[in-house]
Formats: C-alpha cells, sequence, structure tokens
C-alpha cells in the first residue's frame, strides 16, 4: 500500500489541461504503465481508454465538468461529473498508478460527490463499471454504492473504448443516495 497522500486541490478542468488527462488517464488503465496500480485493464482491454477529442467534450460539456485534483501542483487524479436530470453520472475516474493506495481515490469519489449533492442538488450518484472489475466493484461497494443488477453490453466494435481481450465484458449500474 502506498502512504497517504498529500490533500489535494480540487479545479475543474480546461481546456489547457487535456493533454495531461489523456496522458493520466491511459496510464492508469491501458498498458504497463497501469499495472503499477489496481485499477489497470490492461488484461481486458487493449488499445487506447480515451483521446484528446473525447476528453475535450468533457471538458467542453456545460452539463457537467472533469474534475482535477491536484498535489503539490501534480496533476494526480480526475473524474467526470455529469448533472443529469435529479441524478449524477460519475465516469473517467483515474488516479496516478504511482499514487494509488493511499486514500487520494476516496477523497476524489467524496469531492465528486459533494459538488454533485451541493451544487446540483442530486439526489443520487450514478456510474457504470465493467462486471469482470470484481476488485474495483468491491472497492464501491465498501464506499457505500449498490449493485443494480441493470447490465448493459461493452461497445464492441468501437475502438475508441479500446481494444477487447474477452467476449464476456459487459457494464453494471451502481448508484449511492446522496441524501
Amino acid at each position: 500500500m502506498t502512504p497517504a497522500s498529500p490533500a489535494p486541490t480540487f479545479r475543474t478542468a480546461t481546456p489547457d489541461d487535456v493533454p495531461g488527462l489523456v496522458a493520466l488517464i491511459e496510464s492508469a488503465y491501458r498498458g504497463d504503465a497501469s499495472r503499477a496500480g489496481w485499477t489497470t485493464e490492461a488484461d481486458l482491454l487493449g488499445g487506447q481508454r480515451t483521446d484528446a477529442d473525447m476528453v475535450l467534450a468533457v471538458v467542453n460539456d456545460t452539463s457537467g465538468r472533469m474534475l482535477v485534483a491536484e498535489t503539490g501542483g501534480v496533476l494526480a487524479a480526475c473524474c467526470q461529473l455529469e448533472n443529469r436530470d435529479g441524478h449524477a453520472y460519475f465516469g473517467t475516474f483515474a488516479v496516478r498508478p504511482d499514487m494509488q493506495g493511499g486514500g487520494l481515490g476516496k477523497q476524489v469519489l467524496a469531492e465528486a460527490e459533494r459538488l454533485a449533492r451541493d451544487e446540483w442538488d442530486a439526489a443520487e450518484m450514478r456510474m457504470t463499471v465493467i462486471t469482470a472489475r470484481a476488485e474495483l466493484i468491491a472497492w464501491y461497494v465498501r464506499r457505500g454504492y449498490v449493485r443494480t443488477g441493470e447490465l448493459s453490453p461493452f461497445p464492441y466494435g468501437d475502438e475508441r473504448f479500446g481494444l477487447p481481450k474477452r467476449d464476456d465484458l459487459r457494464f453494471e449500474i451502481l448508484t449511492k443516495k446522496l441524501r
């Protein structure tokens, strides 16, 4: 386990952050660099996790924001938040692999929940997680998220989301009441 991270500072991403965000997200999920942390999807998916156009679309989306966490002036983590008619959607969650295991992810998730509840008056947070990611689902469950059993297919054939290494990938919706 990594030592506790210093307290992060949070801000909303800007277009200038896009290259750093793409590198952060890719490092947390794909390739050998991702294996330094526990959030890797490298055994499930190859190819890209995101690209500059996809991240810029989130940064510019007026119905949400890309939340950035910095520690010591270094881009350390991020997540996507969308305000969706009474609930918030949480996604594109990434923590630098060399900073995983020290509590930073918990802090980012707590800040995302606070923003959704206090700024958007969202009653619930929702997310989708690949069902094969049992450790990750368990991490969210320990933080109060509930497995809904609602499943959706993985976008096979759309290389923007990666190259599947298995034919049984699908997503499950997890939810948490915020108020």
